[in-house]
């Protein structure tokens, strides 16, 4: 960026920084201390965009996302890792069948239904946060990060449950021990985003979420039969 005189970035960081959170909702302030390399290597990289800001001039925003999560209101893009680690495309492979029961990382949590609570944010949502960072920073805004999720949070079961409504179909799941490291709840306070980026969330229902993920899913078990002749 330096050797092509690009002075502006807006970095995908994460909510992973932040470790075991100190106080929810989660805002900016909280400090940072990362309880996995993912976290750390993120917490690396907003502190190098510090330094080259200070010593070189550069513009930066850091988008700490929570659960990105959903897919492309218009079916053509979607979540398929492999391995897949994300709840909800584990939830809806299973339902379909085409995967083990879900594993359930943990239910002695200190939460209403005793599983881990997340707050869940639709990819759209995230790709109109960056167009917005960047017009910020073309304005002339000032170094910052943003939190980026809808201020509420679902629990396992809950997720569970709305990928159910979506499918209609039971998601198979089984209990088990925690996950080392992983905090009961991670919800973010989304207010500086809302006030300095002009963002809001269009998805802050998890059932609208999970809806469009499982059509995606649904639209390319159908594309995949289609082309086996079955």
């Amino acid at each position: 960026m330096r050797e092509t005189d690009v002075r502006r970035i807006v970095f995908s960081s994460t909510c992973a920084t932040y470790g075991m959170p100190e106080e929810l909702p989660i805002s900016e302030t909280e400090p940072q201390t990362p309880v996995n390399p993912y976290g750390e290597s993120k917490l690396f990289v907003e502190k190098t965009l510090h330094w080259y800001g200070r010593t070189h001039g550069f513009s930066w925003s850091a988008l700490r996302y929570f659960n990105a999560a959903g897919a492309d209101s218009e079916g053509e893009l979607g979540e398929c890792h492999d391995p897949e680690t994300h709840l909800i495309p584990i939830a809806v492979q299973s339902a379909m069948g085409v995967r083990a029961p879900l594993r359930i990382m943990g239910t002695d949590y200190p939460t209403p239904d005793g599983t881990a609570i997340r707050d869940y944010v639709h990819v759209e949502d995230l790709a109109s946060a960056h167009v917005k960072a960047l017009e910020y920073l073309s304005g002339g805004g000032k170094n910052a990060a943003f939190n980026l999720g809808t201020a509420r949070g679902y629990s396992v079961r809950e997720a569970i449950a709305a990928v159910h409504r979506a499918s209609g179909l039971r998601v198979p799941a089984r209990e088990c021990e925690r996950r080392p490291g992983d905090p009961h709840t991670l919800v973010a306070d989304n207010s500086r985003a809302r006030k300095m980026l002009h963002w809001k969330p269009r998805y802050e229902n998890l059932d609208e979420i999970v809806s469009t993920a499982w059509e995606w899913h649904a639209s390319q078990s159908l594309a995949a039969a289609a082309s086996s002749g079955n």
